[in-house]
Formats: C-alpha cells, sequence, structure tokens
C-alpha cells in the first residue's frame, strides 16, 4: 500500500496518517509460534465511525439490561421480560440480534441456575426467591451490534449463590483489566481463569467471548482460561466480549436436546456469567456495552 492511498480501515484518510505507524508496529514485532502469538486480521479493526456505531448500539442495549434488571422479580416470567426488552429496542430503532440468529426462537437469552446460557424464555419458565440468572442481551443499530450481560439475584439468594455471582464479577473485571494495547490475547484468559479456580470454581471451555462489532459474532474467539504471552496480539481498533462462565461445580457442560439451545452445567451445579463489550484502545480499554 502506498502511502497517500487510501487507508486499508475505511475512514477515509491517506495511510500515512491513519495506520501506516500501526502496521510498522506489528511488523516489527517477533510472534513466538511456539506459544500461539499470531497476528489479528485486518477485518477486525474497527475505525473512529466504526466504534462509534457500536457505541450508539451499546447504548441502546444498557438500557435494554436496565429495563430487564428492574423486571427479573419473584413471580415474573422469563416470557414477560423478554417481550418488554424486544419491544424497547425496536422502539428505540435497533433489532435484537438473537430473535431467529441460526434459528434461536426468542430476542434474548435467559439462564437461570444451573443453565449456563442460551437459556430460551418462556411464560413457563417463572422466577422464583433464591435463583440466580444471567440475562444475555444483543441489540444490532445500523448494521452494528453491542453484547452484554448480567447477572439477576431473585429476592433472598444463598451465601454460596451469591459468592459466584460475585466472583465472576470479579473474573470479568480482571479479564478486561488483562486486555491492554500491544499485550496478548492469552493474558484476559489467564486473569479469568486463575480467580476463578483460587475460589475453588470451575471455568467452562466449551463456550467464551468473541469478537463482536460489524457482525455478532467474529474473531477472535476469548477463551476464559489461558497462559499470558499467548493467543493473538491486542491492538487499538479490536472490539470483543469478555464473559466469563463460571460454574460452582466441574466445567463440563451439556446442550439440552429438545431445544437444541439450552446450556446446562452437566452436573446441575449453580452457574454463572457476567458479560461486558470492550474496546482496546491507544491506552487501555473502553467498555461499549455492559
Amino acid at each position: 500500500m502506498h502511502r497517500n492511498d487510501p487507508c486499508w480501515c475505511g475512514s477515509g484518510k491517506k495511510y500515512k496518517k491513519c495506520h501506516e505507524a500501526f502496521d510498522q508496529r506489528i511488523d516489527e514485532l517477533k510472534f513466538d509460534v511456539f506459544k500461539g502469538q499470531v497476528r489479528p486480521p485486518k477485518k477486525i479493526i474497527n475505525n473512529a465511525a466504526d466504534v462509534e456505531a457500536i457505541r450508539k448500539a451499546g447504548v441502546i442495549n444498557d438500557a435494554a439490561l436496565d429495563l430487564a434488571v428492574s423486571m427479573a422479580k419473584p413471580g415474573v416470567s422469563t416470557g414477560e421480560i423478554d417481550k418488554a426488552v424486544h419491544d424497547f429496542i425496536v422502539s428505540k430503532g435497533g433489532y435484537p440480534s438473537c430473535l431467529n440468529y441460526e434459528g434461536f426462537p426468542k430476542s434474548i437469552c435467559i439462564s437461570v441456575n444451573d443453565v449456563v446460557c442460551h437459556g430460551i424464555p418462556s411464560k413457563k419458565t417463572i422466577l422464583s426467591e433464591g435463583d440466580i440468572a444471567n440475562i444475555d442481551i444483543t441489540t444490532t443499530l445500523d448494521g452494528y451490534y453491542a453484547d452484554a450481560s448480567r447477572m439477576v439475584m431473585i429476592g433472598k439468594v444463598s451465601p454460596e449463590a451469591e459468592k459466584l455471582v460475585r466472583v465472576t464479577k470479579e473474573c470479568m473485571e480482571l479479564g478486561i483489566e488483562a486486555a491492554r494495547p500491544w499485550h496478548w490475547l492469552g493474558d484476559v484468559g489467564a486473569a479469568c481463569g486463575a480467580h476463578a479456580h483460587e475460589n475453588g470454581y470451575s471455568v467452562v471451555t466449551d463456550l467464551g467471548g468473541h469478537g463482536v462489532g460489524k457482525d455478532f459474532h467474529q474473531e477472535p474467539f476469548v477463551p476464559h482460561v489461558g497462559k499470558t504471552n499467548t493467543g493473538m496480539l491486542l491492538v487499538p481498533g479490536m472490539i470483543f466480549t469478555v464473559e466469563p462462565m463460571i460454574n460452582a461445580g466441574r466445567y463440563n457442560v451439556t446442550v439440552d436436546e429438545a431445544d437444541g439451545w439450552t446450556v446446562r452445567t452437566k452436573d446441575h451445579s449453580l452457574s454463572a456469567q457476567w458479560e461486558k463489550t470492550i474496546l482496546i484502545t491507544e491506552t487501555g480499554t473502553e467498555v461499549l456495552s455492559s
């Protein structure tokens, strides 16, 4: 690419004024193939306009999560929450991304107690005192996606459930703290996994975070266990989710054969998950949806 050509990122700026120094810095790095260190593909690097569009989707997504969390009380069905969130996102000009995604039948995911993720809302699933639940929402706005989830504790929960919810949030926060520009994706998983294991919990390995923004799911896959200084190089402009799924028992999971979606702990132990969409910046990270 010539220095005066339009930059490959689509910003409209000349290459020399945009990503030339960025590319030179990557080219100067020595990637250790034995550690699985890999370059980030250019297609997942977002320009300023992309980031702003994802940020706007995140505003709606966060407000939808606020609504869902406020509704999560004993006696309320997960189906009621799903409908309210659907109507809210549509009223703001967005689209609930889960609806019809690879055949998923509802607008959001609500995963209760031993359901790890992809719980299908239903009028028959009534939240009860002592339950814990993950509410996972993704919003599409003008072709861009923002994705986040939160845990809710229904009424008074057991000390064991409260600790799992709290520690899982800490795992996510530590993972985000470890996501630094010009460091490695393995640092994120190492931070999440270490904190979970220190507290006697296991980490789901069959599922993980993912790149998000221009597509619902894109590179990189974000594991929540790992080794530091391994994996994909983290660079400014990358956007992905950090969403550790932490089990009170073993890490093994099963997928419901009847609906093909609901993921449960194999030993029926409690599971918790928190998720945020983050942007790698020049100096650290910015949360785009939480």
